[in-house]
């Protein structure tokens, strides 16, 4: 089975977790190609310095000089770079000249003979003709029990939320946001953990959670979870309030 992976260039995250997944694969798996959109942290395009500010605008200084000192670490680390690991594994990188929906970008992925497409941290829009364009459809990895909080930054706001349960969720994609129906999921135990170190357990999880939608997608016969918008709840990027009332609660980013 071909699978054409979706990602983008997370400087802090995506990398590591990349390369343990492409080392866990299964050998009756092949990731035929990979495309990699630029980063985009808050949901949209936006220019280095806009991010820069936007950042310090929600999160604070403290939280700015954080994440600054280990991108420009991580700028002088291989193992950081998402391209670099697709290297390593000798995954195609796969170049497109317009969107992700563009019929010519389209037609170049359709070139992988991709049998499913997977998104991780995919971060544009995806219509139908490319959500179909697989024969067994296009997979997202969320990082939270869906149906609840789909949107962005789901480690955020269950921390903030006083959650004491989340997880990871893999479902198909539609036309709407996070609300196809469920292949995997699997639970997390929230405790002390820091909202980084709850980001890095999460992604590590959603990476064996895609190795066993990809081993149930190929096998067949899976049985699928209902994700219920009469259940659900949505969440968008947080303000600086929401930072806030955050550490007002104890919370700690790292």
């Amino acid at each position: 089975m071909n699978a054409v992976i979706l990602t983008q260039n997370d400087p802090f995250f995506l990398a590591e977790n990349l390369d343990y997944l492409f080392g866990k694969m299964p050998k009756d798996i092949n990731i035929s190609g990979c495309v990699v959109f630029q980063a985009s942290p808050f949901g949209k395009k936006q220019g280095f310095i806009d991010k820069i500010i936007k950042t310090w605008e929600i999160f604070g200084t403290g939280f700015l000089m954080n994440y600054g000192l280990r991108f420009i670490k991580n700028k002088f680390r291989k193992g950081k770079k998402v391209k670099y690991i697709l290297k390593k594994h000798g995954i195609p990188l796969i170049l497109l000249n317009e969107g992700i929906n563009a019929q010519s970008s389209l037609e170049k992925i359709k070139t992988y003979n991709p049998d499913v497409l997977v998104s991780i941290a995919g971060n544009q829009i995806f219509k139908e003709k490319l959500i179909n364009l697989a024969p067994n459809g296009c997979l997202n990895l969320h990082t939270a029990l869906l149906p609840k909080y789909r949107g962005l930054m789901p480690s955020f706001w269950v921390m903030k939320n006083d959650e004491t349960q989340t997880g990871v969720s893999v479902f198909f994609v539609d036309e709407n946001i996070d609300s196809g129906p469920i292949l995997v999921q699997e639970e997390l135990h929230i405790g002390n953990l820091t909202h980084q170190q709850l980001i890095k357990k999460t992604k590590k999880m959603g990476m064996d959670a895609i190795i066993v939608a990809l081993k149930r997608l190929k096998k067949g016969g899976y049985k699928l979870l209902v994700n219920s918008d009469q259940h659900s709840t949505y969440f968008s990027f947080p303000t600086a309030e929401d930072v806030k009332k955050f550490k007002d609660q104890g919370k700690i980013f790292y």
